[in-house]
């Protein structure tokens, strides 16, 4: 058993962050409450950094992300201490685009914090989806035009080594968002695949940002979490195809004789794009 609460010390928050976490809010409105919104932990596993001596990577200790708190962090399993930690506090974002490597940015909410697998390109570095949503004690200072990043960390030198924007693909900033859930899972290609969870949008990136394949779910379910409006104090559900995250499985997975089929699909020219007819 592992509590926060015993930890505080440990997790760099300051005395006003510590106020702010008692009243249960972490974000401008008062919206988003609970004390830290834990939606990660799993174990390291064999890792490069403990073979060559850092014990704070023994495949044992665990692994924690806290989206409200703004801070992933390894736990020493044999004795609950923290022994690694990013956040709770950045240096204001560099802005997309900007050279790698880098010190470690504005995270803000994030999100599937983990070190990527052995066997894979990046094994070791820590990958995340940093959502860019309100967060933080108190609450950090974010972009005005939001847009969510997914991040590969050297979790030793703490630098930004990868990331991916919507500018990474040719597009504005805000073209890749998702305030909440989400997830990113390096590929064996060297691809990466990602969950945008709030629009139920799947798709994979090479390292330069190339899209080569997407997906948006088409199943749609009535939430009241998804809702904001109230009706006689009630909030509404409304309809939503948000996807928590995507798990990437082995292509082989799929038991043998099954059809199955592959065909390259051509995405159209936006600016071109017309619906054929007439005038509406």
């Amino acid at each position: 058993k592992w509590l926060t609460s015993d930890h505080l010390n440990e997790l760099g928050v300051s005395a006003e962050g510590l106020r702010l976490m008692k009243e249960g809010s972490s974000d401008r409105s008062g919206a988003v409450n609970g004390f830290m919104t834990l939606n990660d932990m799993h174990v390291l596993g064999p890792n490069r950094w403990f073979r060559g001596g850092d014990s704070r990577f023994d495949p044992e200790n665990v692994m924690m992300d806290a989206r409200n708190g703004n801070f992933t962090v390894i736990i020493e399993k044999k004795t609950g201490k923290i022994v690694w930690r990013i956040g709770p506090y950045y240096p204001p974002m560099a802005g997309p685009g900007f050279r790698v490597p880098r010190p470690v940015d504005q995270i803000s909410g994030q999100h599937d914090a983990h070190l990527i697998p052995e066997g894979l390109p990046g094994a070791g570095n820590l990958l995340l989806f940093d959502n860019q949503g309100d967060a933080g004690f108190p609450p950090a200072t974010l972009r005005a035009t939001r847009g969510s990043r997914v991040l590969e960390i050297d979790p030793v030198k703490k630098e930004i080594v990868w990331e991916y924007t919507g500018q990474s693909s040719d597009g504005a900033f805000w073209t890749f968002f998702s305030s909440f859930i989400s997830s990113a899972r390096r590929l064996p290609n060297g691809n990466t695949l990602i969950d945008e969870g709030m629009n139920g949008r799947f798709f994979q990136v090479t390292a330069k940002g190339d899209i080569v394949w997407e997906y948006v779910s088409p199943y749609f379910g009535r939430s009241s979490v998804a809702g904001m409006r109230l009706v006689d104090g009630v909030r509404q559900e409304m309809l939503s195809n948000w996807v928590y995250r995507a798990q990437p499985i082995p292509y082989d997975w799929v038991p043998a004789g099954t059809p199955r089929s592959e065909k390259a699909v051509v995405p159209p020219d936006l600016s071109k794009y017309r619906v054929p007819g007439g005038a509406l």
